[in-house]
């Protein structure tokens, strides 16, 4: 029988079950935070779907049509013939802006054009349609 020596030292061992778990609650933590990264512009529409969308990186002003017909600009109810003077009160003079219209797929073909003529009036203004991928 062998007895202990008191000059022998204990086995050293690392538990790895602690940092597991840390590991598991930081990524749980990561995976919900990005949920919330993701940002809606504009009021909710059933927009249309199209092969050949592209994504706009920066957008300056977006405009909405809902299906009701009513017209906002970054979320601001504004009249069909006061909206070029509303787009040029939100740009400095001679910056170029990007306009995309968020239009609800049952808006008329006809209201689209109407609003994208009016548009058309402010100088150095790019217009962009938004759609589903």
């Amino acid at each position: 029988m062998r007895l202990p020596d008191e000059t022998e030292d204990p086995r050293l061992s690392i538990n790895i079950l602690p940092m597991i778990d840390v590991m598991f609650a930081i990524l749980a933590f990561f995976i919900l935070s990005s949920l919330f990264l993701t940002r809606a512009q504009g009021l909710p529409v059933d927009l249309p779907q199209a092969a050949t969308s592209a994504r706009q990186e920066q957008v300056d002003l977006t405009l909405t049509l809902t299906a009701a017909g009513d017209l906002y600009l970054n979320e601001k109810s504004v009249d069909l013939d006061k909206l070029p003077a509303e787009v040029k009160a939100l740009l400095a003079p001679g910056q170029p802006a990007l306009v995309t219209i968020r239009a609800d797929q049952q808006t008329s073909h006809g209201q689209v054009v109407t609003v994208m003529d009016q548009l058309r009036t402010v100088e150095g203004l790019r217009l962009g349609i938004s759609t589903q991928p």
